[in-house]
């Protein structure tokens, strides 16, 4: 969206559990290795959200030594994280959603004159979602 706008969007705020811009070692292949192939582009949180899933599983999947036919021991390799998350560090809580920071961000141009998100702060730590209490798992 904000390519597609463009100009405009330049100082709009918005927060998200991920931008491109996090300081980690997986965030930082993770974007690079993306903008490559991508001619350029950065990539979502959509992106970097199937990035994750897809490294909890393949950790899960390593975990339990390749036994996906065990099931008990796959759900307790994907409720203990083993992977390097583009997210930085997060867990799961009892209802499964992440506890997991969430960031403020600001629409401007990188060094490269690019329009896109830029992280300011840090909104939230170790947020956990609002219905958790009501789950009953």
């Amino acid at each position: 969206m904000i390519q597609a706008v463009g100009e405009p969007m330049i100082g709009v705020l918005n927060t998200a559990h991920w931008t491109h811009d996090l300081k980690n070692a997986a965030n930082a292949e993770f974007v690079s290795s993306f903008r490559k192939k991508y001619d350029g582009r950065y990539p979502s949180v959509y992106a970097a959200m199937a990035y994750d899933t897809l490294m909890a599983m393949d950790a899960a999947v390593r975990d339990v030594g390749g036994k996906v036919a065990d099931r008990e021991a796959v759900l307790k390799a994907l409720k203990s994280p083993s992977f390097q998350s583009v997210r930085g560090e997060f867990k799961y809580g009892v209802n499964n959603f992440p506890v997991q920071n969430y960031y403020l961000r600001e629409v401007g141009k990188d060094a490269e004159g690019r329009i896109t998100n830029k992280l300011v702060s840090t909104t939230l730590e170790q947020h956990q979602d609002a219905y958790v209490g009501a789950c009953k798992m």
